[in-house]
């Protein structure tokens, strides 16, 4: 067990994920400050109407984009590993809590939805024509790295962050791409309806 400093937000960042941050609030200026000066992870953990998740994850500020005149700090973190959050401290002017490892149980992700999942998301860079980094297939939480390349709701990126099971996550995941392929198809295939009238040209 041990003492975090906490940055409840309405995002969640998954183990091996990068995602730039903006921080203007005075407190959060200076978490960030400690975990620069001290070479220091902060939790980042998911927030809405409900409260704080019991599940977050850490992360590590790894390159520092602007620094404001008035405070205010551009910055990208990387996600590392999770935690759970037992109780809230007092002390500092930012959240703190203890917090406790999460870690995964033996239970690789089943090969055919590994594939299912690989697929899928190839077949999706080619659908939207985003440039995004290969995933790294050596990864021991490959559903980590695919995850954190696209833009998921973050109700479902809590789902996959508390599951203790890459088995169940990958299953999960491939579920997920799955019903994301279906939609960019359609919304292309409505699209390209439109252009067309709806109606087919013999003229190629």
């Amino acid at each position: 067990m041990s003492e975090l400093g906490l940055f409840p937000l309405g995002i969640v960042l998954l183990p091996s994920e990068q995602i730039p941050l903006h921080i203007f609030e005075e407190r959060y200026q200076e978490l960030i400050s400690d975990c620069l000066d001290l070479e220091q992870e902060f939790g980042l953990i998911y927030a809405d109407d409900e409260g704080l998740r019991e599940v977050g994850t850490r992360a590590a500020v790894t390159e520092v984009l602007d620094r404001f005149e008035d405070g205010r700090l551009n910055i990208v973190v990387e996600g590392g590993e999770r935690f759970r959050l037992l109780e809230l401290t007092t002390g500092r002017s930012f959240q703190t809590g203890l917090v406790e490892p999460v870690d995964d149980e033996v239970d690789v992700a089943d090969p055919v939805d590994s594939e299912h999942a690989l697929t899928l998301f190839h077949r999706l860079v080619e659908l939207t024509g985003a440039e995004v980094e290969e995933p790294s297939l050596s990864a021991d939480q490959l559903s980590f790295e695919l995850a954190g390349r696209f833009e998921f709701a973050p109700e479902l990126k809590q789902r996959l962050l508390q599951l203790t099971s890459e088995r169940l996550r990958m299953h999960l995941l491939a579920e997920i791409l799955a019903g994301a392929a279906v939609a960019v198809e359609r919304e292309r295939d409505i699209a390209n309806r439109a252009q067309g009238n709806g109606k087919v040209d013999p003229r190629g």
